[in-house]
This record gives structure tokens, sequence and C-alpha cells, in this order.
């Protein structure tokens, strides 16, 4: 069942992968998947509990701190943990690891959007008992995560004891021996409030550095023919015993509202009490009912139908679901490069949100999308600090690795020094407005943010032999740092710049009086606005004669060619087991560089550069990072390499569900997730985004009969259909509307399909 996420290991290593498949969250909160009552003694756990933006800074040592460097990082923060339910039947506790299991299975639903887990077991002692548990994190109520636990007694037990904690002495995980896993600073909340009132378990913790608040608040009932209830505090924990006699079945709820002053104010008790209030007398069943009409409205829009191959269709349902799971849908946070699935990069947004992320909510739920936006915009004056701080007169540079605004990451060269972020951010902007024509949103928010990303370019590039150029700069290669022109930085400041002209000119034409006023405070003047063209049109797009194909920057084509096949496979991923300066000496791809720009802005080249780019780059390309199969997968279906293009994807679709990269028990991979739909839409369909309007060009997979989806342009929505024999477009609401199919202009009427052959 492609709808059902099924899950039977239970040996550690598969414990610790599961905690994160079915990990629950709502883009404000998320829960790991770990086990109510805790593994075996001994067994690790990734025990976790996140809101997103939550975090606290810490100092970042240095050894030699030069001017610039970032002083302090930001961490998300592991916080208070309400998961745990102990149940003993009579005096002994029950345990997945002791007496014997008759059946176990755990299911993600991800069409109704919540977890369950049935064990039917025996204890040493011969007892035996059905056990049903079901969790969610509620889309409705933000603050809620809810657990029930069904209790039914096979053979007789004279006393059933429920114990349920809520525990804010909690840490993060650590792993000393992976840079991309936060290797200390594992403890930074301590509990400053635990105490029960009116029956309600209350326990708040505060960060060490940024005193930041995280109040838990839970309520616990139960239903049983015969049970009394007692409580008591301790120093950093609330614990409810409830004792149950007789053998009838014991059914046990828990909610627990989650309030932090990132969204809630001074009093996040208070609120949290306020807001348990309003849901406590909700029975689970209606939660659950409640969390179905939301992914039912989701779904409607954002489901993939794939006939032929089934794997597949569970993989893109499965990363389509947790990136509804983790993204932000509030200005106050983005999606960590984990989502709110576990710990890895330390719960940092980075530019996989623009790039990999972003496009697949502004083309199914845009207004997700322009929360993200809205995001960004609230850390533009943070942006423009670090821009003075890296010696820049003006402009905004967004920072490589952030929770609130400022740069974390202390490596620069692979960090600080990838500008092309602000390009990232200023072409999520531009997608924005040509998806939705909100002409208010790019006149409130996005002009900004262009108009300062493009001063950012204007002061770091020069003019050079009547081309501009942008000197030390790290593109999306983190195996190439620190060079001269690199072509994906310059093709996408150039599209910067021209298009924070372009908006001049249109704020200009539709509303001259507010682009006096932004002018204004902006300094802002007509002849930075010309520069801005002149560097625009003027930019330096490296080209190799003798390949035909656009060189990654200035030095990379001089190198030796790392010899990828005679590289041992235990020494992949290579930023494992080899210095930086080491591979930056060679020709070696961590991940779509050139490539990637070539899809993001393809009209820039001929066809032919672009399929030179491709040939030459893919046979020195690692796909060490994540980020790097789907953009493959997607230039191989434009180039028509079909079956490289499945290959391709295939690596994308079930990464984390088959933990091809050997690390998912740190986190989702979040990025890769949004690439496997942009491999579905923008690759097998063709889908390009452009002022011209809607185009595609499609290629349906050998292995697959039917590929079906629908997308939000305009006001409208739009279902492609593709079968082997043909293809049919649908307007389904809004206007009819003009697309291109294979370079053919067709009129969509809304209501009628056109069945292309």
């Amino acid at each position: 069942m492609t709808w059902k996420l099924t899950k039977y290991e239970l040996d550690n290593k598969n414990l610790l992968v599961n905690e994160s498949l079915l990990s629950l969250g709502n883009g404000y909160l998320g829960v790991r998947g770990n086990f109510e009552e805790a593994y075996a003694e001994g067994d690790k756990s990734i025990r976790g509990t996140y809101i997103n933006a939550f975090y606290d800074e810490m100092e970042i040592a240095y050894g030699e701190r030069l001017h610039g460097f970032p002083e302090k990082q930001q961490k998300l923060l592991n916080v208070i943990d309400a998961q745990t339910v102990l149940i003993h039947l009579d005096d002994e506790r029950f345990s997945m690891f002791e007496g014997e299991v008759l059946s176990f299975e755990r299911n993600l639903h991800m069409d109704q959007g919540y977890a369950e887990r049935f064990v039917h077991w025996i204890s040493p002692g011969g007892k035996e008992v059905k056990i049903h548990f079901r969790r969610l994190v509620s889309f409705v109520t933000k603050e809620l995560f809810a657990i029930e636990v069904r209790v039914e007694c096979v053979t007789p037990v004279k006393e059933i004891k429920i114990v349920s904690t809520i525990n804010g002495d909690v840490m993060n995980f650590v792993d000393t021996n992976d840079p991309r896993v936060a290797s200390g600073h594992a403890r930074r909340l301590h509990v400053t409030e635990a105490r029960h009132k009116d029956g309600i378990a209350i326990v708040k913790d505060t960060t060490y550095a940024t005193e930041l608040e995280v109040a838990c608040v839970c309520s616990s009932s139960i239903d049983a023919a015969n049970w009394e209830v007692s409580s008591g505090p301790s120093e950093h924990t609330m614990e409810e015993t409830y004792l149950c006699t007789g053998n009838e079945p014991v059914q046990f709820t828990k909610y627990a509202i989650y309030t932090d002053t990132v969204r809630h104010g001074e009093d996040v008790t208070e609120e949290g009490l306020k807001l348990l209030q309003q849901i406590r007398e909700k029975s689970f069943e209606e939660l659950l009912a409640e969390q179905k009409q939301y992914m039912d409205r989701f779904w409607e829009v954002s489901d993939i139908v794939i006939e032929g191959d089934q794997r597949v269709q569970e993989g893109i349902r499965f990363n389509l679901y947790q990136l509804l799971q983790s993204v932000g849908k509030d200005p106050a946070s983005n999606i960590a490069a984990k989502g709110l699935s576990g710990e890895g990069y330390e719960g940092h947004y980075f530019w996989d949100t623009e790039i990999y992320i972003f496009p697949v909510f502004l083309m199914t739920h845009p207004e997700i999308a322009k929360n993200l936006l809205l995001h960004r915009y609230s850390i533009l004056e943070h942006a423009k600090e670090r821009a003075k701080e890296m010696g820049h007169e003006k402009g905004a540079l967004f920072p490589w690795r952030t929770i609130a605004g400022t740069e974390s990451s202390s490596f620069f060269p692979a960090g600080t020094a990838q500008y092309h972020i602000s390009a990232d951010i200023a072409y999520s902007y531009i997608q924005y407005y040509l998806a939705t024509k909100d002409e208010e949103f790019m006149k409130e928010f996005g002009a900004e943010v262009l108009f300062e990303t493009a001063r950012l370019w204007e002061d770091t590039g020069h003019l050079h032999n009547g081309k501009f150029r942008i000197d030390d700069v790290t593109g999306p290669d983190e195996y190439t740092c620190i060079v001269n022109n690199n072509y994906y930085t310059n093709v996408m400041a150039k599209h910067n710049l021209l298009w924070a002209v372009k908006v001049y000119q249109l704020l200009s034409e539709k509303d001259a009086d507010h682009l006096r006023v932004l002018a204004s405070r902006l300094e802002l003047t007509e002849t930075e606005v010309n520069n801005w063209q002149i560097a625009g049109e003027s930019m330096y797009l490296p080209y190799d004669e003798r390949l035909q194909i656009n060189a990654q920057d200035d030095s990379f084509l001089q190198k030796a060619k790392w010899d990828l096949k005679n590289t041992p496979s235990d020494k992949f991923p290579l930023l494992l087991n080899y210095h930086p300066l080491t591979l930056y000496r060679y020709q070696v791809l961590k991940q779509a560089d050139t490539v990637l720009a070539h899809f993001l802005l393809e009209d820039e080249q001929e066809f032919e550069t672009i399929r030179n780019s491709y040939d030459y780059y893919e046979g020195i390309t690692t796909h060490d990072s994540s980020l790097s199969s789907c953009v493959h997968s997607i230039m191989a279906s434009k180039l028509g390499y079909t079956d490289k293009a499945y290959s391709y994807f295939n690596e994308t679709a079930r990464l984390d569900l088959d933990n091809t990269h050997t690390n998912t028990k740190d986190g989702l991979h979040m990025a890769n997730m949004g690439g496997t739909w942009l491999g579905i839409v923008y690759g097998f369909a063709g889908l390009r985004l452009k002022e011209t309007g809607l185009s595609f060009s499609p290629v349906l997979p050998a292995e697959w009969n039917l590929l079906e989806f629908q997308l939000r342009y305009q006001d409208r929505v739009l279902k492609f259909q593709k079968t082997r024999d043909f293809t049919v477009y649908t307007v389904v609401s809004g206007e009819d509307l003009y697309i291109t199919h294979d370079g053919e202009l067709m009129l969509l009427e809304r209501g009628k399909e056109m069945i292309v052959r």
C-alpha cells in the first residue's frame, strides 16, 4: 500500500533509521519515531522533539579567528520529552526486548497523518497482552502532540500500571566522527519550572544563551473500569501514575501542548494552558478526523500518481508527506536540511530551501512558499549587516547556514564564500512572481530583496576588458572552493541583476509613489540601477572553446582529474576521507554545479553547450551530496538520455526509505525529497516556468504506464496526465490558459481536456 509505510525491524541500527522515517511533524513541532517505553538497555536512541526555529547560540572556538569569522553559531534544540509512557503488568514492565514478541508492526499513515504500533507480547512471567499505540502531531493545532495507548490483556493480571512522564532534562545528540552532525554543546537547556496545576503537568525550560523559553503542558486521561491516579514532580520531570485493576481493556490518552517565546510571547506556560483548554475535550478520534481533513486538502493538489512502479509511488508520497511535516508555515521559520526529523546539520536553513524545496510548494501550495519568502525577508537586515562585515559598502549577503539570520558556518571556504545563496533567494522571489503574478507581494517585499542582492553583486564584481567578473567565491560544488568566475554564481548573479532592473521599471510604471518612498529609504538612485543593467548584460560566463562547454570556473579545467574509478568505495563520501585542499586540487565534484545552472537558466546557453557540459561533468561528479542526482536526472531527461534520467531518479526517490546514504538516522534529506518532485515534474514532465508562461516537454519512463499530477499557476489548477500514447492537459479551475507543449503554443479551455498524441 503506497499510502502506508510499514516497519517490522527491532535491531538497533534500523530502529535509529526508523526514528527518522516514522517521525511526525507539522512545520512547527516535530517528534522522532521513538518507542514510548524506550529500547533495550544499552541500545542507542536519538530521542528527539524539536520546534522549528527554537535554538540556542554558542561561541565558535577558533585557533585563529580573523575578521568576519562568525563569533557564534546557532543550534536547533532537542526540547522537553513528552513521549514516555511506561506500561507494567503487575510487577513486570513492558519491553519489546524482553519476553516474547508474538507479532509487531509500525505504520505511518501518510494519507491520514498519524503513526501507530501494534504489539502482541508475552512477558517473561507469561502474561500475554495486546498493545496498540497511536500518535499524531496536529496540523490543525500546531502546538499539539498526542498519544493514545490501548492495553488489552489476553491472560489475567491483577493490575495494569501506566506511568506517563514529561522530562525537561534533555540533551542534543552528538557524533564526534561526522562533521554533518554536531560534536559538542549537547546540553543547552535548563528546567525553570516543573509542577502540577489542576491535574495538568507543566514543565518549562530556558536556553542557556538566547534565554528563549519552551513550555510543555500536558493533560492525561484514562478509560478503564477501576483506576486511581497519583502524581509528583521531581527536579526535572513531571510524572503521573495510573493504577488500573481488573482485566478490562485500558485506554490511555496524553495531550502535550508545546509553546515557545518565538511565537507565543513571554508567558509560554499561560499560553500553553489556554491552548490545552481549547482541545482537551476532543477525543483522539476527533483529532484524527481533523487530521484526515487537512491531509485530504493537501493531497488533493499535491499527490503524484505513478502507475508501473509501486516502490517509486511509495517514495514520492513519503517524500511529499515529510516535506509537509517539516516546512515552516509561519514567517518565523523556514525548513532545515533535515526538517524536524533529526539533528543533522544542527537544524540550519540552507540554499536547499530555495532551489530544491520551494518549487514544490510554489506549484502546489503557494501560501506555504510565500511564508518561506517572508522568512527570508525577515532576516534581510542581518544579510545587509553581514555584507558590511564582509567588506561591502552595500547589499545583502544572506547566510550560508542559519536559524535566526546570522551566519553559523565556521568553515568559510565552503560556507560564507558561497555568495550564490543571495542569487538563489532572489531567484525564488522571481519564480514566485512568475507563478502567482502577485504584484503586491513583489512591491512590498520582493523588490527590496532583489535590489539589495543586486547591490551585493555590483559591489562584489568588477568590469575587466568589458566583462563583469566575480572573483573568490565558491559555487554549489563544495569540492572546489574560492575560485574566480564560477559559472553558476555568475549566471545566477546576472539573472538577479537584470531582474532587479526589471522590477524597478515595473514599479516605476505601476506605482511610482511607492518606488519613490522605497528608493528614498534605501538611498537607491537610477545611476545605481543603470549600473546593475551594465553588470548583468556584461556578465562573464566562462566557456571553453576546445571542449565547447561552460567551464565551472577560470581554473577548474587546468587541474588533473580525480581517478574516481580506482577510488576505494570506503573512501566515499570524499569529504570524510580527504583533506579539503586535496579535493580542491582536482577536477572532482561533490554535486551538480554548472549542470545545475543549465537547469535553472537553460536559455543562457545553446542546447549543444548544455549537452557537452553535462557529458563532461557527469564523469567527474561523485554525487556525495544528496542534492546532486535529481539535477542530473532532470537534465538527462532534457537531453534525451532516458535511461540515465531514470537511473538517477531512482537514486533520489527512495534515498531515505532505503537509507542509501547510510545517515538517515540523523534526519531525512529534505532537499533530495524536493529533488524527487523536481525530477518528476521538471524532468519527466519537462515543466519550465518562465516569463513566457508554462512549457512542457514530457517523456514517460519506460517503466511507467501513467504519470498524473496537478499544479497551481496564477490562480488556476492545472491537471497533467501522461500515458505511453498521449498527454492530457486540463484546467480544473480558473481561467483559460496558454501553455507550450514540445514547442507548440496551445490554448487550454477550462474544464476541457486537451489531448496531445
